[in-house]
Order: structure tokens, then sequence, then C-alpha cells
């Protein structure tokens, strides 16, 4: 079969550097936007320096108080920042309650297969050599399930403190000039982005060299071991999501119900009690969530595709180079990322409002070329001619330009899916500005309108990940499809990056209207606000198609691992587990959705009290009680996030011991199936609604114009659709593809128990 080029001492030492230079350069970026000052500096003199920490201010031309307008950017700044750092402290807490409560139960489960036995068992999948105890699968299992959830929650911390240190820097960048504000908001995205596509390929480097010293030549046991990281950090994430989701949105739903549809008040006016909540809430759900969400997709890309490579040719053989090509797919997407970054810091400068959203685009263009062509060598240099893939009980041929094509088409996909995305949620194109113009006649239409936008803009990408199955399984079975997960996922450092932006240059906006900056500012950071939307739901849409794709490689590593030849859907058994597991996702939906209306509910109330029982509030006589708000978000989203969150974990755990695995497998393909389609039209119906909304209020067109301005019939009823489409958007839509995936991913961690006591039932039946 032949050997790879790369040997496997170069393979071993090029994934740490590649994780280390990643780590670095978000540290680089992170020192370059600390160089915007949240204090009053001296005004210096006129100069046409690149950067523009020399050009004169917006403020200084219009006579503005420079020294106030920094001060109150830093106390807004703080108080955001301090919020969120409460918030997700507390999340925290309840969250460690469960990690090690979950920990638990996956030693007592897994280490029961064999009755905690510490004697060498048969191999799985070989049966005529011994593994090492079940015992010490359940140890290990644990520890890397710990060492997921620790690095997830680690994740999302760092990205929403670096959002928040870089929201007010934005801000005062807007002064000097749009592009220079995007710059800003741009690294403080790329530090998030490459810090998390860092840590996480590097964790799972050391991850597995450590568990190697135990293993040994027991590659199988040890990569079955290993599935546990995906594990922590999907289930870290949905919480995160859920819990995040519905803090923002119980606030954006506050906010604009009273301050702009009754009070008639700008978005982010200081004087509306849930503002400073609603701020908190985008780094929280958007920054903190988002980032444990593709953290936990990449791990279990990463993941399945290694299970299923330990017992092909790569482990069999002992091929640590081959065994290693997820890992170095990953690598060299974060020097392609890299690179990728520098033509929106360096090579070009963003110099008017229209340039800043294909600015965004053409880094997902940029990365997706020179990507295909880090796979292509990657591809040559570290797998052998030809090969074996493991492919349900037989091992099937593969040749490696095979492969190249399987990463390369999930990865084309993502790029496919990005911008059908953005075609059906950015306002530059026919169909927002659509859902806009069916606001004329109010509030209803603009419903129905937008809920066809979202079923019509699941077509395509459904198709696109139809294609990237059929032609991955084709060429390189599960392994095939596992790789093109990953190839969606290897431009995660640049997709994170434009996704952290959005958020961020949300805040900015927020907080030059709460300083009172001038109105040319909160245009710009406006632009670059409904730029972000669109970026976030590519984002979105990213984080969907990779999900299915991870989902049915995880489906399919854990049908091998349960030792089930074939899924017969006419068996009962299955059928009743597919359209169970087709309800899921309606009944998590339901829940997340009844969780944000709850939550927004008593919100409206504590800002209508406010503004009736405080004197002087709606005049700026008074300040509001912003802290009130902060804590019904907080207390709501705790309180609300666990029922959803133990549907998703308890699921798998109930189904596959009192029914077995075959009808869990039927409940995984069911969740698979509906999940992904509700999760792209929830997630663009609620973008193309939010869009629609800034498309009137921006009113750069005539036909915008039309139906403007702000505080108009049409504008009112845009922002009813906004307001409706804010928990589809940022609560149940991408809450979903944690869903299908981290019931994937626990079902194989959970496979050896199920596979051996599972079917309590119908074992009396």
């Amino acid at each position: 079969m032949g050997a790879a080029i790369l040997s496997e001492t170069l393979a071993e030492i090029l994934i740490p550097v590649a994780a280390v230079i990643g780590i670095v350069f978000s540290l680089v970026q992170w020192l370059i936007v600390a160089r915007v000052k949240l204090s009053p500096q001296a005004p210096a003199p006129s100069s046409k320096s690149k950067n523009g920490y020399t050009d004169y201010l917006i403020e200084e031309e219009e006579g503005l108080n420079d020294h106030n307008v920094v001060v109150k950017c830093a106390e807004i700044q703080s108080a955001i920042s301090e919020g969120a750092t409460s918030f997700l402290f507390t999340e925290y807490q309840y969250v460690g309650v469960f990690m090690v409560a979950f920990a638990i139960l996956i030693f007592l489960f897994l280490g029961s297969v064999e009755g905690f036995s510490t004697k060498s068992q048969a191999c799985t999948y070989s049966k005529d050599k011994t593994c090492k105890p079940a015992l010490a699968n359940a140890i290990f299992s644990t520890l890397s399930f710990l060492l997921g959830a620790i690095t997830s929650v680690v994740s999302g911390y760092l990205g929403m403190k670096i959002a928040t240190f870089a929201n007010a820097r934005t801000t005062l960048e807007a002064r000097k000039g749009v592009g220079k504000a995007f710059i800003t908001a741009f690294r403080s995205g790329a530090v998030m982005g490459f810090l998390l596509a860092a840590n996480g390929l590097l964790v799972l480097y050391v991850a597995i060299n450590l568990f190697k010293l135990y293993y040994g030549d027991d590659w199988e046991g040890l990569f079955e071991a290993i599935t546990g990281y995906g594990l922590g950090g999907s289930s870290m994430a949905l919480f995160g999501r859920v819990g995040g989701g519905i803090y923002t949105k119980a606030a954006d739903v506050g906010a604009d119900l009273v301050g702009k549809v009754e009070r008639n008040i700008p978005e982010d006016d200081p004087r509306n009690p849930a503002v400073i909540a609603d701020n908190v809430g985008d780094n929280v759900g958007d920054i903190a969530g988002m980032g444990s969400d593709l953290f936990g997709s990449y791990a279990e890309s990463s993941c399945a595709a290694l299970v299923v490579a330990s017992i092909s040719s790569f482990g069999i053989n002992h091929d640590l180079t081959g065994m290693l090509y997820p890992l170095l797919i990953s690598s060299v997407g974060i020097v392609v990322c890299l690179i990728t970054t520098l033509f929106a810091t360096d090579f070009f400068e963003i110099k008017a409002v229209n340039e800043i959203e294909p600015a965004l685009k053409k880094q997902l263009v940029i990365s997706t070329a020179l990507m295909t062509v880090g796979i292509a060598v990657v591809s040559w240099i570290a797998l052998p001619p030809s090969f074996t893939i493991f492919n349900f009980g037989v091992q099937k041929a593969v040749k490696n330009w095979e492969l190249f094509f399987c990463v390369a088409i999930g990865l084309w996909a993502g790029l496919v899916i990005g911008f059908v995305t953005e075609y059906y949620t950015s306002n530059a194109y026919s169909p927002v500005q659509d859902v806009a113009d069916s606001c004329r006649t109010g509030a209803a239409t603009n419903v129905i309108f937008g809920l066809a936008l979202g079923y019509k803009s699941v077509i395509i990408p459904i198709f696109a990940i139809a294609v990237s199955i059929y032609v991955s399984f084709s060429l390189a079975a599960m392994y095939g499809i596992a790789v093109a997960a990953l190839g969606m996922l290897s431009t995660i450092a640049t997709g994170l990056a434009i996704d952290a932006y959005g958020p961020i240059s949300d805040n900015a906006g927020g907080i030059a209207e709460m300083a009172g900056m001038s109105h040319r500012i909160r245009e710009r950071t406006d632009a670059l606000d409904a730029a972000g939307n669109t970026t976030a739901a590519i984002g979105k849409g990213f984080a969907i198609g990779s999900a299915a794709l991870v989902s049915l490689a995880l489906f399919g590593a854990f049908v091998s691992r349960a030792a089930i030849s074939t899924v017969n859907v006419l068996s009962p058994k299955v059928f009743i587990g597919l359209i169970v597991g087709a309800m899921l996702p309606y009944w998590f939906s339901a829940m997340t959705m009844k969780s944000v209306g709850s939550a927004a509910l008593k919100m409206v109330e504590e800002v209508r009290r406010q503004f009736n029982t405080i004197p002087g509030l709606m005049e700026g006589l008074a300040k509001p009680d912003y802290a009130t708000c902060v804590k019904i978000s907080t207390d709501a989203s705790i309180k609300e996030m666990i029922p959803p969150g133990a549907l998703v974990m308890l699921t798998p755990l109930i189904v596959g011991t009192l029914f077995g695995v075959e009808t869990l497998s039927g409940v995984l393909a069911g969740s698979l199936v509906s999940g992904v389609q509700i999760a792209i039209s929830a997630s663009n119906t609620g973008g193309a609604w939010d869009n629609a909304k800034k498309y009137i209020e921006a009113g750069v067109s005539e036909h915008a114009r039309s139906l403007g301005p702000k505080g108009s019939d049409p504008h009112k009823a845009a922002v009813i659709g906004d307001t409706i489409g804010d928990p589809l958007k940022d609560t149940s839509g991408p809450s979903l593809n944690i869903l299908i995936k981290l019931m994937a991913v626990e079902s194989l961690v959970f496979a050896p128990f199920f596979a051996k006591h599972g079917g309590i039932i119908f074992k009396f039946i």
C-alpha cells in the first residue's frame, strides 16, 4: 500500500507548531486592539498613518467633548463586561455540578460493561487480539469528557472577555473612520477565532499523546476513549447556547417591545432599562455560546474521524501520520486562516460603508480557495497512495486523492451554504427586501413572508449537504463523511472571526448610542452591525451544515461500535425511534421558545414599570435601574436552560438502556433529518426579519425610504417581525445543531453499555 511522504516525527511536530502559531497570532491581534486606549488622550497632530492612530476625530471637528465621550464609553463597556462575567460565572456553577455528575455517570455506565474488571478483553473489531480492560475505557472516557468540557467552557469565556474588551474600542475607532472601526472589530473576532481553533487542536493533540502512554498499541481503545472529548465540548456548548440564547433574547425582546414599539425611542437609548442586559446578551449568547458550539463541532468531527481511522488500516498498521490526518487538516487550516486574515486587516483598507460586507465575504472565498490547495498538499504528503477504511464490517480500499475530494467537497459545500444563507438574510437582495415591502400591510404579512422565506432557504443547503454525503460516503465510507465535516470546519478560525465581528459591532453601536455620540458615528456602527448580522447568519449556516455531517459520521461510528449491520427502517423497533427522534427538535424548540417568551414577559413588565414609576426617566433626567433587568435575564436563563438540556442529555441514555441500540439508531436518524431542516429555516427566518427592519431603518434606497422612517407603521410591523425572529435565530435555531450532534456523540460514548445491557424492555416482551 506504500508509505506517506511525511514522517511520523515531522507530523507530530507540525501539529503543535501550527497550534502555537495560532495562539501567538491571536495574541498579536489582541495587542494591536489594546493600542486603542479607553482613557482620554491629548489630541495628536494630523497624519495619514494607515492605522489611523493620529487622525483627527469627528468629535473634534464637531466641537464635542472628547473627554466625556471616552469616559462614558469606558463606563458602559465596564458595565457590559461585568454583567457578562457575572452571568457566565453563575451559569458555570450550575454547569460544573452537571459536569461532575455526568462524568460519574460515564464512569459507572462504561465501567459496568465488564463488571469493573481490570482484566484485558478481546478487541471489538479484532477478536484475536487483546485490548485494555473496559474499566480503563471508563476512566479515560471520563477524563476526556472533563477535558473537553473544560476546554469548551474556557473557549466560551475567553471569547466573551475578548468581545467585551473590544466593543468600546470599536466605537472609539469609528470616530476616525469606518475602516478603522472595521479593522478593530475584525481583529478582535480573529483573536477569538484563532484562540479557539488553536486551543481545541492543541488540547486534543496533547490528550492523544498522554493517553497513548497507557494504551500503547491499543489504538482502538485509545480513540474510543477520546470520543469523550467531543461529548464534553458539546454538552457545555448546549448549556452555553441555550442559556445564553434565552438571556440575550429575553433582554432584546423586552427592550424592543417597550422601547421601540411603545415609547418610540432608538434601539440602544440609555433611557431604556433593558439596554445593558441586551448588550450583555450579545456577548453571552452570540460570542460565548457560538464559540462553545463551533468548538464542539470541531472536537466531534475530529473524534469521529479518529474513531473510524483507528479501526481502518491507519490504526491496524499503526500508521501514526495517517491517523493524525484530521489534525493535520486543522493545522493547515490555522495557517491558511492566518494568511486570509491579513487580506482584511493589512493588505486592503476599507474606505466606505459599502465595502464592509464584500470584505467579509472575500474572507470566506479566499480561505476556501487557499484551503483547497492546503488539503491537496496534506493529502499528498500525509497519506499513503492507497489504504483501507472500515465500512460496516469490511475494509474498503481508498486512494489518497479520493480522501482529498471528501475534505474538499465538505469545504466547498460550507461555502455554498454560507452564500445561500447570505442571499436569504442580507438586505442587499430581493428576498429580504420583499419581506420589508410586506410590512406595508402590517405585521401579519411580514410574518407570513418571513416564514415562507425561511422554508425556501432550506432547499439549496440540504442539496449541498446531500451531495457532500453521497460523494464522501461513496469514496471513503463514514470516514469520508467525518473528514468532509472537518473540511467544512477547517477554516473555523476565519468563520469565528467573521461571526464574532457581528456582536462586537452590535455592542459598538449600542455604546455609541448610550454615550450620546454623533449621528455620523452611529451610522458607521450601524453599517458595521448590518454586515455583521448577515455574517452571523452565515456562521450559523456553517454550524448547522457541519453539524449534519458530524452527526452522520458519529451515527456511523455508533452503528459500527454497537455491532448493528444494517438499520432497517421497516423494523418496528427502528421506526418508533425514527418518528420519536423526528419529534424531538420540535419538543426542544417549543421549550426554548417558551422560555424566551416567559423571560421576555417579565422583562417587558419591568421595563414598563420603570418608565411609569421613575420620574423624569423618559425625559432623560433620571437614570434607569439596569441591574434589575440584568438579574431578570440571568435568573430566567439559568432556570429555563435546565429542562431543554435534560431532554437532550437524557434521551439517548433512556432510549439506549430501555429500548436498545436499534431504537436508538432510529432516534438519532430522525432527530438528524428533522433537526437540520428546522435549524436552517429558523435561523434564516429570524435573520431575514432582523435585516428587513434594518433595511427600513437605514433608508439607503428609494424603496427603503418609502417604508420609513423609524416609528412609521411599516417600521413598527418590521420590529414585531424582528422580535418574533429573535428567539428563532439566536436561541432555538442555533441550539438545534448541538442537539443532533450531542445525541449522536453521547450514543457513541455509551455504545459499549447499550450493546451489552441495553433494550431492557424488549428482553421482557
